[in-house]
């Protein structure tokens, strides 16, 4: 499980800053590409990864039939991802057939899930849109998942928009996209992001009064690093 403190660093960070965190640790293909959020008013999506994968529909073993199986491991999914966890489809980056609709999304959101991620589309869309869920997705997308899809395992490692997600990986989402922290790095991306947040917004402050970057961004001016450690100082003792 996450801690409160891991939660509470991540909702108040910008998948931005979390990539160039990765990229300072070696980790340079982290961010998702090609999905954006449904309703982008909502806060951080912020959950440890549960997968899904889907491999190209075989029409023998894909009818519609198939959704009478309680064990479907689409709809076992919905039922076993954890409460504040993010379900995270392998979709293939085919947005031709839905990964899935308003009705799972509705079930994830009741249960407490912290959101879902797809590199394929979802149907009902428009009502996705309105759930207090983060969702994330390339484009809506009407045909049933079964049409191209075939549900064939969960919570083992996938491909989501060219990223590598395994089970219990971070999943971070903003306005912008989506992006995936590895397991074993979660604490040292959670310090470096931290301190990353408040210098830059220590140097949005001084830009904002007039000051160049020359120097301060990166921080590479010996008077402008004293000034900024005698400001962290103060900060530290209020």
């Amino acid at each position: 499980m996450l801690s409160n403190k891991l939660k509470r660093i991540f909702s108040n960070v910008s998948v931005a800053t979390i990539c160039t965190a990765l990229f300072k640790n070696g980790l340079k293909n982290q961010f998702i590409q090609s999905v954006s959020p449904l309703n982008s008013k909502l806060p951080n999506m912020v959950g440890l990864a549960y997968t899904v994968r889907y491999i190209p529909a075989r029409e023998d073993l894909n009818n519609i039939e198939v959704f009478r199986d309680p064990k479907h491991p689409q709809r076992l999914a919905i039922e076993e991802c954890p409460k504040d966890y993010v379900l995270i489809f392998d979709s293939r980056k085919d947005p031709r057939a839905a990964s899935a609709g308003a009705i799972l999304v509705t079930r994830l959101m009741v249960r407490g899930c912290a959101g879902i991620v797809t590199d394929g589309g979802f149907r009902d869309s428009g009502e996705i849109k309105n759930l207090n869920i983060p969702a994330y997705h390339n484009r809506p997308s009407s045909p049933t998942n079964l049409t191209l899809h075939q549900a064939i395992d969960i919570n083992v490692p996938i491909g989501c928009g060219d990223v590598a997600v395994w089970p219990n990986d971070l999943i971070v989402g903003d306005n912008e996209g989506v992006v995936v922290i590895p397991n074993e790095i979660i604490e040292t991306i959670s310090d470096e992001v931290n301190s990353m947040t408040i210098y830059e917004d220590y140097v949005i402050d001084k830009v904002q009064k007039g000051a160049t970057i020359r120097g301060l961004y990166p921080l590479t001016e010996e008077s402008k690093k004293k000034e900024f450690e005698n400001w962290l100082r103060t900060k530290n003792t209020d």
